[in-house]
Order: structure tokens, then sequence, then C-alpha cells
């Protein structure tokens, strides 16, 4: 993890570890040795132990939804030959631990065998616990747009918060949450779009003008197929509103993505995705299209230029 990446994260997550009291004076964590043989960790850390991966349990609180096994391959390899430089987080929870961050990294050493993970342990009430496990992945962009609502819906249903404290727990503004929420009034085949990267915010929060679900779907397919920016979906859902012809983004001679082509776009994009390690959305029309990629912090974005043979 570079410099900066650290820094940025020790200043939200730091910051609500500290309010969650740790269990003892924290110092600093060293580097790890790599996994392959794993140092305990630095003598005189308080706060600071290595942890049987056996005795550690996920979070209730966790918003991820989907875990990329090429991702967490990459992981292990990383930290079979880098080391651990970032310890977990959890907290004690009868006989056992409870993963507060750092899911992915307990499940890369689960994936290399390894018995003990450095861990730093804190007292955290439900509450700190799942704020700080939905800030740790909000900074490291770890969350898709419909992940991260239900994160924030997660924080509001289960500990009884306001949208407005919810949003001063994770260090957002609570018109983001607010836009965020918004998603989860879409159905599950757009939720799913959104997640995947197929549809933009952007597109989701125009199309979440359309009362009828069953409309909406038609509409979302639309914008995909044709590969509509979020200016000419909101005159499509205008018009549809108006119950006017809805309006052609493409000129009179182009011809439409036929359903075979829909379904060859997703294929590609499924095989870009497995690949890569990482979501890929294919925004195509029959003259012009784009590949977005979609990376998580500058770590994820130098593995996928080095798949891709680019250099930085």
């Amino acid at each position: 993890m570079c410099a900066a990446s650290k820094s940025r994260l020790g200043r939200g997550l730091g910051g609500l570890i500290s309010a969650a009291a740790p269990a003892k004076p924290a110092a600093p964590a060293a580097p790890v040795a790599p996994a392959s043989s794993p140092a305990p960790a630095a003598p005189g850390a308080p706060g600071f132990a290595e942890i049987s991966v056996s005795i550690i349990v996920p979070s209730p609180y966790q918003a991820r939804r989907e875990i990329s096994p090429d991702q967490l391959s990459e992981l292990a390899e990383s930290i079979r030959s880098e080391g651990l430089l970032q310890p977990i987080v959890v907290r004690k929870k009868g006989d056992k631990f409870e993963l507060i961050a750092g899911e992915r990294r307990w499940r890369a050493f689960q994936l290399l065998k390894i018995k003990t993970i450095p861990a730093r342990l804190v007292e955290a009430s439900n509450a700190s616990s799942a704020a700080l496990g939905l800030i740790e992945n909000l900074q490291r962009e770890g969350l898709n747009p419909v992940e991260e609502a239900y994160g924030y819906a997660s924080l509001i249903r289960d500990f009884d918060l306001t949208q407005e404290v919810a949003a001063e727990r994770v260090g957002k503004g609570r018109a983001t949450v607010a836009n965020a929420l918004r998603l989860l009034s879409l159905d599950a085949e757009l939720q799913s779009y959104v997640a995947k990267g197929i549809l933009s915010v952007g597109h989701a929060k125009v199309l979440l003008g359309v009362e009828d679900a069953a409309q909406r779907a038609v509409l979302a397919r639309r914008v995909i197929e044709e590969g509509l920016s979020v200016r000419a979906t909101e005159k499509l859902v205008q018009a549809k509103k108006a119950g006017a012809p809805a309006p052609s983004a493409q000129a009179p001679n182009a011809r439409k993505l036929a359903a075979s082509d829909a379904a060859a776009i997703i294929g590609i994009e499924k095989k870009l995705t497995s690949f890569l390690g990482a979501r890929v959305a294919l925004q195509h029309t029959p003259k012009k299209g784009k590949i977005v990629i979609g990376y998580s912090g500058n770590e994820d974005l130098q593995r996928i230029l080095e798949k891709l043979g680019v250099e930085a």
C-alpha cells in the first residue's frame, strides 16, 4: 500500500478505533515478514498479537457481498512474496475473535494455509464495529455502489441511527448517504446492473424517476444496449413520462443491438472481469464504445496495468 493510502486510512479508521477504546494503548505496527514464515508481532507492541486463523469469525456487519476469487488469489500471492503490511483488526467475542477490518487478508491467509495472522485487538461496540468495517471498505474503494448503500442501510437499521448520525459515523455528508440509499429502491435486476458497473449511479438516479418497475427495467435494458449517456437517459425518461415517442439516440440508419449481441457483450464483460480480477463494463454501440475498468486504489491499479502489460 502506498504511503498516501496509509495516511488516508489512518485519519478515518484510526480515529474511530481510538474512539472505540483499544484493548491496550497501541503502537505502530511493523511490517510483517513474508507469509511463508510469518513473524510474530514485534515484542513490546501492546494491542497487537498473533491470532489463530481458525478462531476468527467474519463480521455480521460486513458490507461487501462478493469477494472476487481472482483478487483473493492475487492478494494471497502478494502476501506470500511480500508479507502482510497491514494487520487485521479484531475484537474479542466469547472464545473467538470477530473481524472488524481485513476480511480479504484473513481469507488470503486461509488460502495460504497459514495458521496465525497478525492482528490489532480493540474494544468496540456493535455500532462502532459496523462503522469501522464500512469505513475501511469505503476508504479502500472496495465496495460497489449497491454494497455501499446496503452498508449505510445496515448502520441505520441495526443501530437505530438517523441518516445524519450514520453519515457522521462514516465521515460522509448526509446528502451522500441519502443519495446512496435511493439505489435500494431499485429492483434486483437494476441493482445488479449498477453493482457490476453496467449502469452508472447517474443512470440509476434518472431511472428512479420512473415509478413502474417493469418500465424501468425496459428502459434500463435500452440504455445498456444503446450505450446511452446520462443526458440521453434523462430525455428518454422525460419522453416516457410525457407519453411522447422515445427519442432515438442513434442515427436513423444505425441498428440497435440484437438480444444475442447484448448477451455476447455480457459474456465479454465476464471474461474480462475474470482475467483482470476487476469489475469491467463494456459500453457498446455498433459504431463506437468504451471499456470501463474499476479498481481499488493505487496497488490494484498497478496490478491491472501489469496484467495488461502497461508500464505505469
